[in-house]
């Protein structure tokens, strides 16, 4: 199949169907509105489930239990419609199910605006509701590569049993971009859901999804559960690409948008005869700390940069381990960097005048 030529919003909403998506559940926010809007005219034709919910908080636990009955489930929302959701994501990664939910970023705190941010990543990465859990969390910079990942993660969902969060900013929602959607994206080994609450009783005892657990060994043995299955994600499943490291002397560290800007930023740095170096992360949970690892000894400083006030920060300083020094530079408010704007931070940083 050729590329097409798509929206990133409807080109999103295409790969969750082609990735055998059953039922979308949703509530309008900009600036992702063409998703569920693109699969409110799609889903029916495929004969599968498309849902407006009245809420956020009404989508999110339709969510659950379309993934408690075994549905390849989504919903998708931006930045304050994704607090909404909290709630619903702890129920539903404490119940251990499979779900895919994708954040469109935008501004923040509260309303904020509508205009492109990478301010979610502290929510993502951190859980964002109560108790001891995370989101398998992906964070693609081009939407050839969230059409890629959006396919795969139902399979991740399904493997792990467990919330996906595909977080892409505003910029990636809207934008036009050739992609081919026949591209081959990985294969899980799956196990079939006997888990289910699916009306299936043959040959089974009963299932009864939930996350109470009354009895506090229970509780404690469940939580060390879920903790082996995040131990997993951390220890096997770090994804990242190391890009220009050889004989970097600054490294950049990225994702999303701003590790595509970065790409055009050291290109300027190279006319200049400045070897810089990009860390990108694509899962963001789990944080690849092994690329850190992987610095070579040439490399001198470490510059963060991110379309939030440093959010990233603390992971980048937690895994350098104080080896190096990490700077920071990031814009808000809806405000994209410039490549010139990044090149310029990293040749201050490099000839001794950053403040």
């Amino acid at each position: 199949m050729a590329k097409v030529l798509m929206k990133g919003n409807e080109a999103m909403a295409l790969a969750a169907i082609k990735a055998g998506l059953d039922a979308f559940y949703g509530y309008p926010i900009t600036p992702q509105n063409e998703l569920p809007e693109y699969l409110s005219k799609q889903m029916p034709l495929h004969g599968r489930a498309f849902v407006q919910a009245e809420s956020e908080v009404a989508a999110i636990n339709m969510v659950y239990g379309a993934a408690g009955a075994g549905a390849r489930v989504m919903t998708s929302s931006s930045s304050p419609g994704i607090a909404l959701k909290q709630e619903g994501l702890t129920y539903i990664a404490g119940a251990e199910l499979p779900a895919v939910i994708i954040n469109v970023m935008r501004g923040g705190p509260g309303l904020g605006g509508i205009q492109p941010s990478q301010a979610d990543y502290k929510q993502i990465t951190r859980g964002g509701g109560n108790g001891d859990y995370y989101l398998y969390s992906l964070a693609p910079e081009s939407l050839q590569e969230a059409v890629d990942l959006i396919k795969e993660s139902f399979d991740i969902a399904d493997y792990f049993r467990n919330p996906v969060m595909i977080a892409v900013d505003g910029l990636i929602g809207q934008m036009m971009e050739p992609v081919d959607f026949e591209r081959e994206v990985p294969k899980w080994d799956l196990k079939p859901k006997t888990w289910a609450a699916d009306g299936n009783r043959k040959n089974r005892k009963k299932n009864i999804i939930n996350s109470l657990y009354l009895d506090p060994n229970d509780l404690e043995n469940h939580n060390l559960k879920l903790k082996a299955k995040y131990d997993e994600m951390r220890d096997k499943h770090q994804r990242y690409e190391m890009i220009n490291m050889e004989n970097a002397e600054i490294v950049i560290v990225a994702f999303g948008s701003t590790s595509r800007i970065s790409r055009t930023a050291i290109e300027l740095l190279k006319e200049e005869g400045i070897n810089c170096g990009i860390i990108r992360p694509i899962t963001i949970y789990p944080f690849p700390q092994n690329a850190f690892n992987e610095i070579p000894e040439s490399v001198k400083n470490i510059l963060v940069v991110e379309m939030n006030l440093g959010q990233m920060v603390d992971d980048v300083k937690l895994h350098v381990q104080g080896r190096l020094p990490v700077h920071f530079y990031g814009r808000v408010g809806g405000i994209v960097p410039e490549a010139e704007e990044i090149s310029d931070q990293v040749k201050k940083i490099v000839g001794g005048t950053y403040e």
